[in-house]
């Protein structure tokens, strides 16, 4: 490849993430706006204690939990055991320049990291959230590999993935769950894998609330699955 192909490739590349980044920034407007001005979280700990199977926030008492792909609503703010809250998210700095007013009222810590790189230090979190997050990366491995590298031995990772769902330009990513075995959750011990079809348009995780479980056969579904980090 000479110079020159290499050079278009790059400034196509990067036009592709842009359009994407710039893609989701319009979606959360939108929501800022129909919300009247302001972002709703709290339908999260319902969602996010559901996927854990756990009752309330007592299970992260004094532990340091990050959510990875948090957007800009406070995903974190349901949590008060925890000892630190940290957003992960490719537009974190965009985020907090358009909707300033809603991260002062989360008590989190945001990072701005890449879809290569988490600015977090190895072994750092007991928790690693991520919710809906993965189709949204284009190069997958990379970016399992960083959220296993920040998660500390003995720690949890404890997620929502969309599985078999077509790729558009905000999420270009088809997800499988043999990919999240292989990719994500490899050697880790499985506490739960939970899948479902999606249900009502305005309700689809309606079937997973409900441990109506389904095997997808290849087509659309959710996956709620919790898994812990081996020690040595």
């Amino acid at each position: 490849m000479n110079i020159d192909t290499l050079k278009t490739v790059l400034l196509w590349s990067n036009e592709k993430i842009y359009n994407k980044q710039s893609h989701e920034l319009r979606y959360w407007r939108m929501c800022y706006m129909k919300e009247g001005r302001k972002l709703r979280n709290d339908f999260y700990e319902r969602l996010m204690l559901s996927i854990a199977d756990e009752s309330s926030d007592a299970f992260l008492k004094d532990k340091v939990v990050a959510d990875f792909g948090c957007g800009p609503r406070g995903s974190l703010v349901w949590a008060k055991n925890a000892s630190l809250r940290i957003g992960i998210d490719v537009l974190a700095q965009r985020y907090i320049l358009h909707f300033p007013t809603e991260y002062r009222k989360h008590d989190m810590i945001y990072v701005t990291s890449t879809e290569q790189s988490i600015p977090i230090p190895d072994g750092f979190c007991d928790v690693v959230y991520s919710v809906n997050s993965l189709d949204h990366v284009r190069d997958l491995l990379p970016m399992c590999n960083e959220i296993r590298r920040i998660l500390k031995p003995g720690g949890e990772i404890i997620g929502s993935f969309n599985l078999n769902h077509k790729p558009d330009l905000a999420e270009p990513q088809k997800i499988s769950e043999n990919m999240l075995r292989k990719m994500l959750f490899r050697d880790y011990e499985i506490v739960h894998w939970w899948v479902s079809a999606p249900g009502p348009r305005k309700d689809h995780y309606r079937p997973l609330y409900d441990r109506q479980l389904i095997d997808p056969k290849g087509g659309e579904a959710y996956l709620w699955a919790r898994a812990i980090k081996p020690i040595t």
